[in-house]
């Protein structure tokens, strides 16, 4: 009887645990992790996150994995809100129980945008995890190892990051059980343009990797260089992916009657490239109902002719000037012995912010 009710009393605290640090979680999907405090997971356990079915059995049979996708969720994220925090579309995740709200199904640019960046945030978290030696299952990439140029002087050692099995959890943790993504005579439908942007956020980490070498000989010769390969700065990834957006390609919705307009793409479009459905709207206005903040008390720079620029960034709508009164340590000698002196320095600056 007591086993029985301090089982009661555990499982009331992890349902009190997960309603406290995920409101309508019943709504929300695994990118939540990417916004939640450190340890919560692990706390929660598989069984009580908002994970689909087939998530939540993955997440079963690895628990260990778990540390990663919330750093892959968190990376996607900050990565996400770096690239856009001069636009009018700021990926915000304030008071969204779904992260992304409505860009999670409206079929636009930015929606293309987040399923790449989210993919593509989680093999970087497993495979870095993967060469630091955090995980049994995985290590380094040791197949190109033994080869290269021996009349160049160069072979393949040292720690290459083993993206396919970042690749490959990716897929399994992600990709709906939708196989058949061919877009011939028919479209795409909102599963499989979010499989298409998933995969291209995937390739992007394999696209922006690099070859790092070494130099060994004499007195530093570079006689002979060992080379590995290495995944770039997730910042770099962001900036690739952020291009593929600004170029990304619109098709035509098989899931609906009359779509197939002139303007929508209906060749096979590249697997790297970004697709989307409909046009964005201008997020100049708050919309609750479909999680539009709009940019009314947004910072922006009077003088910018680029989106974080006044007109453009406040739509029109003028803005509003602010001075704001900076104080801070300047001037700092060292004074023997041993303290540093410093004077306090004041300046005004005007802020604008848009009304």
């Amino acid at each position: 009887m007591e086993r029985r009710i301090s089982g009661v009393r555990h499982m009331c605290t992890l349902t009190l645990l997960l309603v406290s640090v995920c409101p309508l979680c019943c709504r929300a999907s695994w990118m939540w992790l990417g916004v939640t405090a450190a340890g919560v997971p692990e706390k929660l356990g598989c069984a009580n996150l908002p994970l689909s079915p087939r998530q939540r059995e993955l997440c079963r049979r690895k628990p260990f994995l778990l540390p990663s996708i919330q750093d892959g969720a968190r990376l996607a994220i900050s990565e996400c809100q770096s690239q856009f925090r001069h636009e009018r579309w700021n990926c915000s995740t304030t008071g969204q129980p779904t992260v992304f709200g409505y860009e999670l199904t409206s079929g636009t640019k930015e929606t293309a945008f987040i399923y790449a960046v989210m993919a593509a945030g989680l093999v970087h978290a497993v495979t870095r995890s993967c060469s630091q030696g955090n995980m049994t299952e995985c290590g380094c990439d040791a197949r190109l190892r033994g080869g290269g140029s021996a009349a160049e002087g160069w072979h393949w050692g040292g720690c290459s990051d083993h993206i396919q099995y970042g690749t490959w959890f990716s897929r399994k943790f992600i990709d709906n059980a939708v196989k058949n993504m061919s877009t011939s005579r028919g479209g795409y439908t909102l599963i499989t343009m979010n499989q298409h942007n998933t995969e291209a956020g995937r390739q992007a980490i394999e696209r922006t990797m690099s070859t790092d070498c070494r130099c060994h000989g004499v007195s530093g010769s570079c006689a002979v260089k060992t080379c590995w390969r290495t995944m770039a700065a997730f910042e770099r990834v962001g900036v690739y992916l952020k291009e593929r957006y600004e170029r990304s390609v619109q098709v035509s919705d098989r899931s609906r009657k009359n779509t197939r307009r002139k303007e929508q793409r209906r060749l096979p479009v590249d697997k790297h490239q970004l697709i989307f459905f409909n046009k964005s709207p201008n997020y100049c206005l708050e919309d609750r109902r479909r999680g539009i903040a709009g940019t009314r008390g947004r910072r922006c720079n009077r003088t910018s002719t680029k989106p974080d620029g006044c007109n453009l960034l406040c739509c029109g709508r003028g803005y509003n000037t602010h001075v704001v009164r900076n104080v801070q340590r300047c001037e700092c000698k060292f004074v023997w012995c041993c303290f540093v002196r410093c004077r306090r320095c004041e300046s005004m600056n005007d802020m604008h912010t848009c009304k």
